[in-house]
This record gives C-alpha cells, structure tokens and sequence, in this order.
C-alpha cells in the first residue's frame, strides 16, 4: 500500500476529532457571563434584613440607596450587562447591610441614653433617701 494514500484519511480522521473540540472551547469563548444570581440573592436578603430591623425609618436613604442599586442591577440583567449587574447587586448588597448596621447603631445609641436617664434618676433617689436620714 501507499504511504501517501493513509495520510488524507489520518489528517480527516483528526479533524473529526479537533473540529469538534475546537467548536466547543469557541462556544466557550464566547458565551456571555452567566446572571449573577446569587450576587442579586445576597441584595434581596439584605435588603429584607434592613426592613426587618426597621432600616427604612432610621436610615431611609441607604436603604433607598440599596433598593435603587437593586433595581439597576436588574435592569442591567435585562439589557445582558452581567458584570455591570454583579457589580450594582454587590453595591445594593452593602448600602443594605450600611442601613441595618446604621438602624443597629441608633438603637443602641437610644438604649445606652435611656440606661444612662434611669442610672441618674437612681442615683438622685439614693442622694435623697441618704439626706433624709441624717
């Protein structure tokens, strides 16, 4: 037999192989950036957890920063913009948590307030009751 003439059927018999592989890793290449969901996830938890702990009368502009970001991000889910999307989610996600967390810190602030009127009212009734026994 000729060498020659088992060459063209080696050559195609490889491409039957790499055409195949190299159309996949193209697809691959070129497929666009999943949604983010879990990135989007994370901002509705957030946000729902901001609510929850009654963000939206103690620190209402975060957390109408957050919904705002949120609803960018999922516009920008629409438009196929998914790094821009990931990033805006990641955003509402933070002025979320920056709500409760400033929520948490007015309460404390009024909790601490009112320990501190109540150990002064204590503090008057003993001065008191310490002059009259005298």
């Amino acid at each position: 037999m000729n060498p020659s003439f088992k060459r063209p059927t080696v050559t195609r018999r490889r491409l039957r192989i790499a055409l195949p592989a190299l159309l996949v890793l193209a697809a691959a290449a070129f497929a666009g950036t999943p949604p983010p969901a879990t990135n989007l996830q994370a901002a509705q938890q957030a946000i729902a957890n901001a609510e929850r702990v009654d963000a939206a009368s103690l620190a209402a502009l975060e957390l109408g920063e957050a919904r705002a970001k949120l609803s960018a991000a999922e516009k920008a889910v629409a438009d196929k913009e998914m790094v821009a999307a990931a990033q805006l989610a990641d955003e509402a996600r933070a002025s979320a948590e920056l709500a409760a967390a400033r929520t948490g810190a007015v309460k404390a602030k009024a909790v601490n307030a009112e320990i501190r009127r109540s150990t002064a009212t204590l503090e008057e009734e003993m001065q008191r009751k310490t002059g009259e026994s005298k």
